[in-house]
Order: C-alpha cells, then structure tokens, then sequence
C-alpha cells in the first residue's frame, strides 16, 4: 500500500501527498519524498518543518495481518 503525506503551504492549504514506501519507511523520509515533489509542482511553498506534517499509512488488514504473522 502506501503513505499520505499532508503539507502546510504558505497559502494556508493543505497538499497531500501519496508515497508509495514499505510499511518499515522512516517518517523524515516520508516528509522529504513528498516535500520535494511539492516544491517541483510549482505550488505555493509548503513548510519544511517536519512536525507540520500529518503522515499516515494506508493500508489493507491482509498486509496487517501478513506482518503480524
């Protein structure tokens, strides 16, 4: 499965970002995959503040229970 990244911009919005990573991915390179993406759209410039960013893992129970197995 994979990661949604949320930035804060400096336009107040809210990007979020998919990162496709193994569930074992370290969250500060999580922030930076997704950081660099948005800094390459063009948008807005989004906080590089690493505690600004919601990060969370979307994943389905069969992977839960494939690595709880």
């Amino acid at each position: 499965m994979f990661w949604m990244v949320a930035l804060v911009a400096l336009d107040g919005r809210q990007y979020v970002y998919r990162v496709y990573a193994p569930r074992k991915a370290l969250p500060a390179d999580l922030f930076w995959a997704a950081y660099h993406c948005h800094e390459d759209s063009g948008r807005p410039r989004a906080s590089d503040w690493f505690d600004s960013a919601e990060i969370r893992w979307v994943g389905g129970s069969e992977e839960l229970a494939r690595q709880n197995s």
